[in-house]
């Protein structure tokens, strides 16, 4: 090995070094996982306390600013009403974050529920389950949801139950797939030769061992919900409040949008940052818990 590098040295060439994808990665990747992280918290922060945040109140109106462009006093512009952008934005964040979460929360706990509920008992539970499964999942998830908004009407919880639906037959599916391969290996097998009744043997064995991809897809899918609830508000089903969120903010900024660009603008900007961020920090989840990529990094 010493003579190799010696020659290498000799001849000019420079000693190449196997990659390590585990341990330290590449600063640009350490990089954009604490932007994403920093934005995250950011938002966090404008979803708890955008009194400390936001620069203005939302609904204080002026006649003087009326669709100003972006400057020192009002850094995202005005609106047509004299609204501070900026103002919005940070308050818009609350329903959208909670839409997004909330909605999350729910179909994850209730897909989780079903799948777990039917892989694990099989027969003719799996088999009924599976098939409303099988039905949910033929309907695109932003055309149930939008069904089921139009359907409810326009309210928050509303808008939470309509995107949770659509979001129940993936996690299903995948907390079915994960009870099956575990449900049958020796040491399930061999506690309940032990005596260990089946809600024990799942909730001490099989739960535990299913949970990682289920948070992984339930972090990974937040983006998505809240990009399904700003379209539902974009569309008009969504909730009807003295503070838009964001989907209402880009709907309310489309018809300005040639002579006041930063009424949408911004709003998107801050959809596609949050969405963005929540998948950095949805990719890393799945490397840090997925065992084969752990096994591939190392």
């Amino acid at each position: 090995m010493r003579e190799r590098l010696n020659l290498n040295i000799m001849l000019g060439k420079r000693e190449l070094r196997p990659y390590r994808t585990g341990g330290l990665r590449p600063r640009s990747y350490n990089v954009l996982l604490i932007a994403a992280a920093a934005a995250i918290a950011w938002f966090a922060g404008c979803a708890i306390a955008p009194d400390w945040l936001a620069p203005y109140p939302p609904t204080e109106m002026s006649s003087d600013s009326l669709m100003q462009p972006p400057s020192w006093a009002h850094p995202f512009g005005t609106d047509y009403f004299g609204r501070d952008v900026l103002s919005l934005v940070v308050y818009g964040s609350r329903d959208s974050l909670f839409i997004g979460v909330a909605s999350i929360l729910i179909g994850g706990l209730a897909g989780g529920a079903i799948g777990a509920i039917s892989g694990y008992i099989g027969g003719l539970t799996d088999a009924v389950f599976m098939r409303a499964v099988d039905v949910l999942m033929t309907i695109p998830g932003v055309l149930l949801a939008l069904a089921v908004a139009s359907a409810l009407g326009p309210s928050l919880f509303n808008m939470v139950a309509a995107v949770s639906l659509g979001t129940i037959p993936g996690f299903a599916r995948l907390m079915r797939g994960q009870t099956l391969g575990i449900k049958n290996r020796p040491y399930i097998v061999a506690s309940r030769s032990v005596g260990v009744t089946r809600f024990g043997i799942y909730w001490k064995h099989v739960l535990p061992n299913s949970l990682s991809p289920l948070v992984v897809m339930a972090t990974l899918g937040i983006g998505g919900s809240i990009l399904t609830g700003s379209g539902l508000s974009f569309l008009g089903v969504g909730v009807l409040k003295e503070i838009p969120d964001w989907g209402e903010l880009l709907s309310q900024g489309r018809s300005y949008l040639t002579v006041a660009w930063w009424i949408c603008t911004f709003p998107g900007l801050a959809i596609a940052l949050l969405v963005l961020s929540v998948n950095v920090i949805g990719d890393w989840l799945r490397d840090r818990l997925d065992p084969r990529r752990r096994g591939e990094a190392n």
